[in-house]
């Protein structure tokens, strides 16, 4: 059968597939230790569950308004408001099915065949096939190892051309865990503004994050960088609500009110329990997620540590999410694989630890490994491929 275009020039999601095959191996029996996947290992919070089996028994099972239901929307307006510092109406915020759903959707409202994306690399693997299929053209600037895997000012001005629309900033991001500064990310709204460059701030991962570093919006900064700006979020990752599917965007009113439209001929609206359940993440005890980042915190610090006595791999401590991404090309090299993709397979199949090789977002010496794991598996996890790379 003939496909379109637009989805033929898709890459499957490395993340997805890696987590997929982990599964299917447990299920056989084999004693898998996952380290790929993307989600907290907690459970949802009871007070959300709680009130999203009370909407259902409420009968709050029917159609909602595109854009979601007004009480969420309010909530959502005053989180802007107290963590923020922003006031947006209600007409420029959407709620949609999940933090991928409003990106898709931005995008499709945004892009023009041709229209340039500027996307920094490691970045997370969604953003460039989500361009593509909206008919753009992503624009990879590399981050070094060196500057924390973040891009610098003068790298997005070198980057932009008469067709440049937008960049996608990620802070903390996915997959290196890296947080821009006040000043780096000033440095990068003004050279955006002074193009017309629209900004993207994906900050999914803004309660994730650690010792003493805040989270900084690009939106802040002046009245035409809170215009320039459309802000992704959700509840996936603070309050462990992956499989909900519930984010939302926050922007100019034309461009939301184009996604609410996209929203109203697809996925008509998210889903109608699901969103009490986000009301109850944003309104009730923020504890469990307080709970989750103190876990983190010890997870991170010693996954870090074990990493770094590994000969052939090194590894930087991240500021934010839940992810490391050491650098492990010397041990590539060393064992003779020919890339981080056929070490990754090697080590799944020998040590039986999945990981996400670095390919998937963009960066070839890495890869990813997520905390969001018991300290037991980590450890576990961690022991193998020690041995996988020193017993070589």
């Amino acid at each position: 059968m003939k496909l379109a275009k637009r989805v033929t020039v898709l890459s499957p999601s490395p993340t997805l597939a890696i987590t997929a095959k982990a599964n299917e191996l447990k299920r056989q029996g084999v004693d898998i230790v996952g380290l790929g996947a993307g989600e907290p290992d907690f459970n949802t919070p009871e007070h959300i569950m709680e009130a999203a089996e009370k909407a259902m028994r409420e009968g709050k099972t029917k159609y909602t308004a595109a854009a979601g239901i007004p009480e969420l929307i309010q909530a959502i307006r005053d989180k802007f408001e107290q963590d923020n510092g922003l006031t947006y109406s209600a007409k420029q915020i959407i709620v949609t099915n999940g933090g991928k759903h409003a990106l898709y959707n931005l995008f499709m409202s945004l892009l023009d065949p041709g229209d340039e994306v500027i996307i920094p690399i490691p970045y997370w693997v969604s953003y460039p096939e989500m361009v593509k299929v909206a008919d753009g053209v992503p624009v990879f600037v590399e981050g070094a190892e060196s500057n924390g895997f973040k891009i610098t000012a003068d790298q997005v001005k070198a980057a932009i051309t008469p067709r440049t629309r937008a960049i996608v900033i990620n802070s903390p991001s996915n997959p290196t865990g890296s947080i821009y500064s006040r000043q780096e990310l000033e440095a990068i709204v003004d050279v955006c503004l002074s193009n017309n460059v629209l900004m993207v701030s994906d900050e999914i991962y803004e309660k994730l994050i650690y010792d003493g570093y805040q989270h900084v919006s690009v939106a802040t900064f002046s009245k035409e960088a809170y215009e320039n700006t459309v802000i992704i979020n959700g509840m996936s990752k603070p309050y462990s609500m992956t499989g909900w599917r519930m984010g939302y965007a926050a922007g100019n009113e034309q461009l939301i009110r184009a996604m609410v439209d996209l929203s109203s001929h697809s996925t008509s609206n998210p889903t109608s329990f699901a969103q009490y359940g986000a009301l109850a993440a944003l309104t009730g005890t923020q504890e469990p997620l307080e709970k989750m980042k103190r876990e983190f915190v010890k997870r991170r610090d010693r996954v870090v540590e074990l990493l770094n006595q590994i000969e052939g791999i090194t590894c930087l401590k991240p500021e934010g999410a839940f992810y490391v991404f050491p650098n492990v090309s010397k041990a590539v090299e060393k064992m003779g694989y020919a890339d981080v993709d056929q070490w990754s397979e090697a080590l799944l199949e020998q040590e039986k630890v999945a990981v996400v090789p670095g390919s998937g977002f963009g960066a070839r010496e890495n890869i990813r490994i997520s905390y969001a794991a018991s300290m037991e598996q980590l450890e576990k996890g961690i022991a193998r491929i020690k041995r996988f790379v020193e017993g070589a």
